[in-house]
């Protein structure tokens, strides 16, 4: 009886791993992935940037805690990409494992008409080219929590532990984290089920604080605790209308990101009203025989999650709307991680894989056609919907050589740091010209890409956050950093760079920006290529760092979260292998 269970899930999970290998195919080459918001590099630091102390946002936490830790042992750049890879292929097998769960009767095909799909979309390509790569571990997640999440509804062995895997990592991001906790809420608070929604609800707050725990301590221990973000990026991350499309169709058909340069070609001409067309028509094709399947509470309120995930952003891209935001972000701390309303449109792909899988089933039943054909019918609309998403979304995904300056720079900080054989704190921080988060090196393509210097060096690199986007500036929570940069582009003296805990300045000669020459007057050059500059700030460094007990109360909580996915893990693992040795024993 388990034997074709076990087959077609062996099948989805191969499939899955290639269909993700033809769109990360690029990156398997060596180098590092810089694109925009994506920035890997050989080895990373455990800052208090990476660990979300700064008066900056806890943004990309804990994920920067985790490379940095992971590459002590491993290239740095290998990790991102295995992280990415592994969000693709949970992605597709995890659909494909949900398709099983929820329409049993499916079979093998619809199967991986709901791993191509939740693959081979929109909203896929646009944050590979936007560089949200750990965003996507949150989206892989999500089919998987739904799973899990039937599985605590009926109170099967082990999907507790399922969840906890599941919901961790999810939290790789804080938005991932929030996707997932909103999907497990919707799946376990459903009506029906064997055991209370209270429980089933504490159980879930309660591993969501868990996997969010290290950028929720963060928050609550760093210099930007109380801060606002803002309002001006609400209307800068709005959702974006795409050509022969509304804000509305941009936003069904799973795209809409709010940057129009992170889009694959074909999505910037009218054929995205062909592709969205495409994959609408697979999709709503679907919707009448999940609406036989309604009483089953979990398809109905993953049809309700997609309406809101899809209309919710469409009204905050409104007037009114937009004005909604502006208020929120001026109002409540921590509201801006809202303000990139179209990420939440991920909430839409489990229902939209679910839907396809139950339109090929209908189409198998109604027309006497041999039975693959309709499943192969179905993955070549998907592809051909947006044919660019293909190897790296049309070559923009490839690996990225530094030039050995980078290296060179930072074996010179942590020799400096490290001077007496003990960590100097009054070596002090590290600022960076010219100004800005983004550059435009020769070597890393076409696109703006984030400063690498934050990750590349060992010291805290002070960030304004302040982002150039068109129409204007959103500005940034970083108001160390922003004094920073301001005292450098004002020409300002050594002794008022280390009263604010600047020890070093690196300049990026290899990118455009505002620079002030005179800035570096009064300094000590210690290196200097075509690529970059390295002055030592003389005089006594002031102390900027947090305090050794919020470090400790944030690596705390990340050890909760880390903990928390490898137990899970093997806990998995245990149950499955009792199951096996009961099976023997019965035989």
């Amino acid at each position: 009886m388990t034997v074709q269970p076990k087959r077609d899930s062996f099948v989805a999970a191969v499939y899955s791993l290639a269909l993700s290998a033809l769109i990360l195919g690029p990156l398997f080459g060596s180098g590092y992935l810089l694109l925009r918001d994506a920035v890997s590099t050989p080895r990373s630091y455990l800052t208090d940037s990476a660990l979300g102390l700064t008066d900056a946002a806890a943004r990309a936490v804990p994920q920067d805690a985790l490379i940095a830790a992971l590459s002590t042992v491993v290239d740095g750049g290998l990790v991102v990409k295995a992280l990415l890879f592994a969000a693709l292929w949970l992605a597709g097998w995890g659909a494909a494992r949900m398709v099983a769960v929820l329409l049993p009767t499916a079979g093998l095909g619809p199967q991986l008409v709901a791993s191509t799909v939740i693959l081979w979309n929109p909203y896929v390509a646009e944050r590979l080219l936007q560089g949200h790569w750990s965003l996507l571990a949150g989206y892989g997640a999500l089919p998987w929590i739904v799973c899990a999440g039937i599985g605590v509804r009926r109170e099967i062995p082990g999907s507790w532990w399922a969840l906890a895997a599941a919901l961790a990592f999810a939290g790789l991001t804080p938005t991932g984290a929030l996707l997932g906790l909103t999907t497990a809420v919707v799946v376990v608070a459903s009506p029906g089920g064997q055991s209370p929604v209270l429980r089933r609800l504490s159980g879930v707050g309660a591993l969501f604080l868990i996997a969010a725990s290290p950028w929720l301590t963060a928050t609550l221990l760093s210099e930007s605790v109380g801060d606002g973000s803002d309002p001006a990026g609400v209307a800068a991350f709005a959702a974006r209308a795409e050509p022969g499309l509304g804000t509305l169709g941009s936003l069904a058909g799973l795209g809409g990101v709010w940057n129009s340069a992170a889009v694959p070609a074909t999505r910037a001409t009218l054929f995205a009203l062909v592709g969205t067309v495409l994959l609408l028509i697979l999709v709503l094709s679907g919707i009448p025989a999940l609406w036989r399947r309604r009483r089953n509470p979990v398809i109905a309120a993953l049809g309700l999650l997609a309406l809101a995930a899809v209309l919710v952003p469409a009204l905050g891209a409104t007037p009114w709307g937009l004005d909604v935001g502006r208020w929120s972000v001026e109002s409540f701390s921590g509201a801006g991680l809202l303000r990139d309303s179209q990420k939440w449109v991920a909430l839409a792909a489990p229902f939209y894989a679910l839907s396809a899988a139950a339109a090929v089933m209908w189409a198998q039943q109604r027309f006497p056609l041999p039975r693959p054909s309709w499943s192969i019918a179905a993955v070549v609309v998907t592809i051909l919907a947006l044919p660019d998403l293909v190897w790296g979304v049309g070559g923009a995904l490839k690996p990225v050589t530094y030039p050995q300056s980078w290296t060179t720079v930072s074996e010179q900080l942590k020799g400096e740091q490290l001077k007496g054989g003990q960590l100097r704190a009054e070596s002090g921080d590290v600022a960076v010209l010219p100004a800005g988060m983004f550059r435009a090196f020769t070597y890393s393509g076409d696109a703006p890409v984030l400063d690498p210097a934050p990750r590349f060096l060992p010291l805290d690199v002070p960030q304004t956050g302040r982002l150039i986007v068109a129409g204007g500036t959103v500005g940034g929570e970083g108001t160390r950093a922003g004094q920073v940069e301001n005292l450098l582009l004002s020409g300002g003296g050594s002794a008022e760079l280390a009263a604010l805990g600047i020890g070093w300045v690196v300049v990026e000669r290899d990118t455009p920006g505002q620079f002030d020459e005179s800035s570096l007057h009064d300094l000590e050059k210690v290196f200097a290529d075509n690529y970059l500059e390295l002055y030592r700030v003389p005089g006594d460094i002031a102390v900027h760092q947090a305090s050794s007990i919020a470090r400790a109360s944030v690596i705390i909580a990340h050890l909760a979260w880390v903990l928390m996915g490898i137990v899970a893990l093997l806990s998995i693992g245990l149950h499955k292998k009792r199951i096996r040795l009961a099976r023997r024993n019965q035989t």
